[in-house]
């Protein structure tokens, strides 16, 4: 495995691992001053009072004044220092809670809060009262250290920050560069059902068989957020490089790639850190529709057909199916395509079950006297329809007041659910689903509302469409012009504008428009 360098010194590799070298990051080992003459992070001038009461605030606004009462009001900053920022909270409950909730929050706003922190570690109060925090140093016995992103929420990207560091994987279920491997993600966790099944099967495949699955390439699993894409991916790398023939394994979500090359250009190491990724086996891209840039996006579609033609595994996820991934060059769209596509979809009952049913069991190891009927758990497996973090979000906040000796009364747990169900019940509505239900309501082809016609008959189908898909999308107009056709965006707005100027006018236009709108919804 490659030792990443951290804090200007870096970890052996492991005894028999394979080594390579990779571009260093000067960038993170010494972080420039800021150019406000802030101190730096270790600098025993900085305030840590005002630092607490910066991240509390952020927190209370971000979640809320109940959730935030409920688990960072004890919540204490016992040290700052060499990258790493130790926190404290009074009981086993809490840290375990906010280690399994809020762990990359914490980091991201301790990050942009404090610059150069790279690790956020909760404690037990009792376990660091009285006692100094000493500084992280480098062990010859411990993981190398590993970076990762920080995701941004949907939007594009305008520049790629350096990665913040999370918890380092297990021994033995590392990857070779890159993002770091959660050791929670492996295959006997991950909770299999019929939404799931075929994706499940083709990933111990591509994990277990080596390079007998390349047939398999790319593979681009594609679903809505909450789903388990990340934990999948991560599960074929924990069990990849946990194989005898210790393929060379990388696991990078496309913010980090991004960091990377940019990093490497900044450097002029860019060829030097392009050699060393075609030189990988396993290739795993999660986030793919985050990918920004024309130039970043060029080097990627020439590692791609280099790993492919090589017969090198590459296993890609993104929220959507390649072709409706609009920001990204045609030509990655094209070679994404050509593979194997599997869709994730949200779980039957069954499979919610079975989820609620492994989170019981966790919670149990956590806390032996931790206890919540089955009927409670068989309601919300039966009311929480959404992804698995719907589901999860469900149970947390009921779990907690079991927990805590409060158990909701069944009106309650009605209550409960219903506020629930009705916040995560909008169907995420996709272009594809207009033109399908717009072209069956007005007899034409989705090939002719593509198409460069200029027939009344399609003219006006293809406004609508376009007036749809700005209402019931979060897409933009540049986006919804190239999927409609290669359009210019100016195209998108004359429609949109064209449109609700009549519906104001028109009663007859006002109810198709319900009607295809409530057809696509349903």
């Amino acid at each position: 495995m490659t030792a990443l360098q951290t804090g200007g010194r870096s970890s052996p590799p492991v005894a028999g691992a394979r080594t390579r070298a990779f571009p260093s990051t000067p960038s993170r080992a010494a972080p420039a001053a800021p150019a406000n003459g802030e101190t730096s992070m270790a600098a025993p001038a900085r305030d840590e009072t005002a630092i607490l009461d910066r991240v509390n605030a952020r927190l209370k606004a971000q979640l809320g004044p109940d959730v935030f009462a409920s688990w960072f009001a004890r919540l204490k900053l016992e040290h700052v220092g060499k990258g790493v920022v130790q926190l404290s909270v009074p009981t086993a409950f809490l840290k375990s809670w906010i280690n399994g909730h809020y762990r990359d929050l914490l980091l991201q706003i301790f990050a942009e809060e404090v610059p150069g922190t790279l690790k956020v570690d909760v404690a037990v109060r009792s376990a660091v009262r009285g006692a100094s925090v000493p500084p992280p140093a480098a062990n010859a016995d411990q993981p190398t250290a590993v970076l990762s992103t920080m995701r941004a929420a949907g939007s594009a990207v305008p520049r790629v920050a350096a990665p913040a560091e999370r918890t380092a994987p297990a021994e033995g279920a590392r990857a070779e560069f890159g993002s770091p491997l959660d050791p929670r993600y492996v295959f006997s966790s991950f909770v299999e059902g019929a939404s799931n099944r075929v994706a499940l099967a083709a990933a111990r495949s591509i994990a277990e068989n080596g390079p007998q699955s390349v047939r398999f390439n790319p593979l681009f699993l594609h679903a809505s957020v909450g789903l388990g894409k990340t934990h999948l991916l991560q599960a074929i790398a924990n069990a990849a490089v946990a194989r005898e023939d210790k393929p060379r394994v990388v696991y990078l979500t496309a913010e980090y790639f991004m960091w990377r090359f940019a990093t490497a250009i900044r450097d002029n190491q860019a060829l030097d850190f392009k050699e060393n990724l075609r030189g990988i086996d396993i290739l795993i891209i999660d986030d793919m529709q985050f990918l920004q840039g024309k130039s970043i996006q060029q080097e990627f579609c020439h590692l791609l057909n280099a790993l492919i033609d090589s017969a090198r595994q590459v296993i890609v996820a993104a929220d959507r199916p390649a072709f409706e991934l609009e920001s990204l060059d045609s030509r990655v769209r094209s070679r994404l395509s050509g593979g194997v596509a599997i869709e994730m979809v949200s779980p039957d009952y069954e499979m919610r079950r079975g989820i609620l049913a492994s989170r019981v069991s966790a919670m149990k190891a956590g806390d032996p006297s931790f206890a919540i009927p089955e009927t409670v758990v068989d309601t919300i497996a039966r009311r929480v329809v959404g992804s698995g973090r719907d589901l999860e979000g469900a149970f947390n906040q009921i779990a907690f007041r079991h927990a805590v000796g409060q158990p909701l009364s069944a009106e309650h747990l009605d209550d409960l659910l219903n506020q629930l169900t009705r916040a995560g019940g909008e169907k995420r509505v996709r272009i594809e689903d207009i033109l399908k239900f717009v072209s069956r309501h007005y007899n034409v082809s989705r090939t002719d509302i593509l198409s460069a016609r200029r027939t009344r008959t399609i003219v006006r189908p293809r406004q609508i469409a376009m007036y749809l898909a700005k209402t019931m999308t979060p897409r933009s107009l540049p986006e919804i012009g190239r999927r409609f056709g290669g359009r210019d965006h100016t195209t998108v707005l004359h429609a949109v504008r064209k449109i609700e100027a009549e519906r104001s006018k028109d009663e007859k236009l006002s109810e198709e428009l319900d009607v295809i709108r409530r057809m696509i919804e349903e």
